[in-house]
């Protein structure tokens, strides 16, 4: 386990010291059947220069995740000591463990020109947006509330409990979408995808 202070750079923040211009940073939030995940992945193939931020967390690595590639991996002591000293974002506990998104991360990141992006909930998303103002929010939903049910249905991986359960996350996180800076249509993947691209083109734009 790594001790609490400071965090060792990833791969990704290694690298020359010359200054450039602040990256963005970017949280995307969707409920589970929108196509966040497939939307993020895409996106980030297109966009060299757009990363994806790695989170502090408390549970063991997986086979194949290293440490500051993935997550950055800390002990709970560690961890709510990083909390008591608001070095965190957000966080948030997921099935026993702790995840939380360091502040020097996003920092460090879009001081060298990097465009960092989250993948995160509602309320994580909120809480980034208080820390940080210019964050651009994009909430990604389906084009009627019965298409996110059909296409969790047609998972068949879920049980009846989990998909209702999704459901009602989902009506709940809905009421929050006038709260974020632009919402993502997701009808076809294609499509959507260009609409985030000409998201990001434009946030990029107001700030040269």
């Amino acid at each position: 386990m790594k001790k609490p202070h400071p965090l060792p750079l990833s791969r990704r923040e290694r690298g020359g010291g010359q200054r450039q211009k602040k990256g963005l940073l970017v949280v995307v939030s969707a409920a589970s059947g929108a196509g966040k995940s497939t939307l993020c992945r895409r996106l980030m193939r297109h966009r060299k220069n757009l990363i994806f931020s790695v989170s502090v967390t408390t549970r063991l690595p997986r086979p194949g995740e290293k440490d500051g590639e993935d997550y950055f991996f800390v002990s709970e002591a560690a961890f709510q000591a990083m909390r008591g000293r608001k070095e965190l974002v957000e966080w948030a506990k997921v099935h026993d463990h702790f995840y939380g998104t360091p502040k020097h991360f996003l920092d460090r990141m879009r001081a060298q020109g990097k465009d960092v992006l989250l993948d995160l909930d509602v309320q994580g998303a909120l809480a980034v947006k208080k820390h940080f103002p210019e964050a651009v929010l994009i909430f990604i939903r389906t084009p009627k509330f019965s298409d996110l049910e059909r296409r969790l249905r047609s998972r068949s991986s879920e049980t009846e409990a989990e998909i209702r359960r999704r459901l009602q996350t989902a009506r709940r996180e809905l009421r929050f979408a006038h709260r974020y800076d632009y919402q993502v249509i997701n009808d076809e993947i294609p499509k959507a995808e260009k609409r985030l691209d000409k998201i990001l083109k434009i946030e990029t734009n107001k700030h040269k």
